[in-house]
């Protein structure tokens, strides 16, 4: 064995830590005035995260001087910028609110690139049969479809709307990363199926840790093996929907089983104050995944 062979071999049976993260939806969630994603940055980097995934509706503005300010303070601190998570709904018979919003996300592409971050969270969409978000976790995302159309009609819209993003995708060099969101991907056995009929390697799945109608394990067990990225969910001080007891060795243990590298992003959705939270959860995935 060559000396470069053996330091290979080496660094390969070495333990790999994945890198962690934290969103920028962890001090925010909706439901005040926003909190600035430079504050997010500052604490990211005293609290010794590896980088800041950041939320698009928490954004200041898309002006370049802002977007540029972000980058250059992630830089100056030592951050990566890994994925901006965004919205937009493929679910609509109308085939012109499908094509705006696949135009919302070959902008939010264009946007991702502009930060140098190399992902963006994709949701699928939901019908809208429930307007309301609070009425709709009371239900765990179980929305019904519009009359006279069925969840096939929905996925049948996604798998189009994702593949015309494609190219775009590919062009910037962004992956898309589907979530397993509230709506028609609660169903974690959905993601699967978009992700398998899109089939390209700019197509990755974002693994929610939370968002799950029962119990989340055998979900994440589904998920595991596809995941480009996981979004780890903490409930400090009750969660603002629902709380989850979420056992993290157990769901760092299923990740390592099916070989996942990617970012741990944290997502704090519990009532308690951020700056309490956000260190603890913090621990919490340092010692599960370890950093």
């Amino acid at each position: 064995m060559t000396r470069r062979s053996l330091i290979a071999a080496l660094a390969a049976a070495l333990p790999r830590r994945n890198k962690l993260g934290v969103s920028t939806y962890s001090y925010w969630h909706f439901k005040t005035e926003k909190y600035p994603v430079e504050k997010v940055l500052d604490d990211a980097a005293r609290l010794g995260f590896d980088g800041v995934e950041i939320l698009h509706r928490q954004m200041r503005d898309e002006t370049p001087g802002y977007v540029n300010q972000l980058k250059r303070q992630a830089f100056a601190l030592g951050l990566d910028l890994y994925m901006l998570s965004i919205h937009q709904n493929f679910v609509s018979p109308d085939a012109a609110v499908r094509r705006q919003n696949v135009d919302h996300t070959r902008r939010c592409i264009d946007l991702a690139a502009s930060l140098g971050i190399p992902c963006i969270r994709l949701n699928s969409g939901r019908w809208g049969t429930i307007p309301k978000f609070d009425d709709l976790m009371k239900v765990k995302g179980n929305e019904p479809p519009l009359t006279g159309y069925t969840n096939s009609n929905a996925l049948d819209w996604c798998i189009d709307s994702i593949q015309q993003c494609l190219p775009h995708a590919e062009r910037a060099g962004v992956v898309l990363a589907l979530e397993n969101h509230w709506g028609l991907t609660t169903d974690p056995a959905n993601v699967i199926r978009i992700w398998k009929a899109v089939n390209s390697p700019w197509l990755g799945v974002n693994l929610d840790t939370g968002n799950y109608a029962g119990d989340p394990y055998p979900g994440i067990e589904l998920l595991a093996p596809h995941a480009s990225i996981v979004q780890a969910k903490t409930y400090s001080g009750g969660g603002e929907w629902y709380t989850l007891d979420l056992d993290y060795k157990r769901i760092a243990g299923i990740l390592r089983k099916h070989n996942f590298r990617g970012w741990v992003s944290l997502e704090m959705e519990g009532k308690q104050d951020p700056a309490v939270a956000v260190p603890k959860s913090l621990e919490v995935l340092r010692e599960a995944f370890g950093g």
